[in-house]
């Protein structure tokens, strides 16, 4: 469905679940900062807001949203952390160097949610311009790092 037809930053997770001693990972790449800080800070608002505890979300930046993949597997091999969250934004510009860091990111973080058999959730816009990011980053389609953060909690649930 498309983003402007859904918001889910307002989503209740329905579970009387503790997620306290939940350990989060958020990976955020620095490429587009006003962007990805933005998405940083729903991801954790949201997380707060569930009840994981502050000194259990770990945090790490990438330079660019291509370099997510490899973060995500580094953090996932350690055995504590329960979910990982990457956050970048990609926007496409008049060369193929979208198309390719968009398809590189996806089949990663799909490569590694599968190796390791955690939820790492793909917090990544893909957007044609930076009105379209803005929108997606706290604007008028909501937070979608918010989004990423109540997926990767709904993730521990089903496992």
């Amino acid at each position: 469905m498309a983003t402007e037809l859904q918001n889910l930053s307002s989503q209740v997770i329905k579970s009387n679940f503790d997620f306290s001693n939940s350990k989060i990972a958020i990976i955020t790449a620095e490429w587009n900062s006003n962007i990805t800080l933005a998405l940083k800070k729903g991801a954790l608002d949201r997380l707060l807001k569930e009840g994981i505890k502050v000194e259990n979300i770990f945090f790490k930046e990438v330079p660019g949203t291509f370099e997510l993949p490899l973060a995500a597997q580094w953090m996932a091999e350690k055995v504590e952390i329960d979910a990982l969250i990457v956050l970048g934004c990609v926007i496409q510009g008049d060369t193929p160097h979208f198309d390719y860091v968009c398809q590189g990111v996806t089949k990663g973080i799909i490569d590694v949610n599968l190796k390791y058999n955690k939820p790492i959730i793909f917090g990544v816009l893909t957007t044609l311009n930076s009105e379209q990011a803005t929108d997606r980053a706290g604007g008028k389609h909501g937070n979608k790092g918010d989004e990423a953060a109540v997926t990767a909690l709904k993730m521990l649930l089903l496992k």
